[in-house]
């Protein structure tokens, strides 16, 4: 889970990948509640101004921005500020991360309706939300039981049935379905997990900060190919740390 994004991204070759500088994150609008105020009007806000301002283009990523009620991922005190850019607490020192990074490492996973998706660090589920509006299949480890919990149960009470949270290890990510599509990890380990990029299959993306310290580290964009792997982008980046 992202703490907070200093500095900015660069542009890069890859046209899938966009620069812009970071922020924190917004209240969310609850499932059922997509139509109601004002946090569908904050939601919209924060899709207009905090993502695609800052160059996020795929459409499947926006409309899933737009649709998943974060407000419900973070604790019931914080709800009105759940749509701002920055990140939020939600308990056992961890957060939920700034839309604009939520948004922008999904658009980088460059997710199908058939990818089957490994996420390192669910957190409040709210990242395993907007892949699970992308992707055919989510699978999240947490290494915290009670925010395991927490989050299937919310992902469960929104109605998503394709998003499969399990207490573990990320270290080790879950090689029972392996290969996936798409490995997203939202807390920094020191150095590339060689076990996480064992389990991504040809073609498939690794988006993963990297580093010792916050004020070292790099959101490496990898794509697995027939020979070998190729690095699609590296931005300064500041993470929780994965332990």
């Amino acid at each position: 889970m992202v703490r907070l994004f200093s500095s900015f991204f660069r542009r890069t070759a890859d046209p899938g990948i966009r620069a812009a500088e970071l922020g924190a994150p917004e209240p969310a609008a609850g499932g059922g509640e997509r139509q109601a105020c004002p946090f569908a009007a904050q939601r919209e806000r924060m899709v207009r101004e905090q993502i695609l301002q800052r160059g996020i283009r795929d459409p499947r990523v926006l409309e899933a921005m737009r649709k998943v009620p974060r407000h419900l991922f973070v604790p019931p005190e914080l709800q009105d500020r759940a749509y701002r850019d920055c990140p939020l607490p939600i308990g056992y020192g961890q957060t939920i991360s700034q839309p604009y990074i939520v948004a922008f490492m999904t658009e980088a996973a460059r997710l199908t309706p058939e990818s089957v998706v490994l996420e390192i660090g669910t957190g409040s589920g709210y990242q395993a939300a907007i892949l699970a509006e992308l992707a055919r299949q989510v699978y999240s480890l947490e290494r915290l039981s009670p925010l395991a919990a927490r989050a299937q149960q919310t992902l469960a009470a929104l109605g998503y049935r394709n998003v499969e949270v399990r207490q573990g290890d990320g270290y080790q990510g879950w090689p029972e379905h392996a290969p996936y599509d798409a490995i997203l990890v939202t807390a920094a380990p020191p150095t590339l997990p060689m076990l996480l990029l064992d389990q991504l299959a040809v073609g498939g993306r690794l988006v993963v900060p990297v580093g010792e310290s916050q004020g070292s580290q790099s959101l490496l964009i990898l794509h697995k190919t027939p020979e070998g792997v190729v690095q699609k982008g590296a931005f300064p980046v500041q993470f929780v740390p994965m332990v």
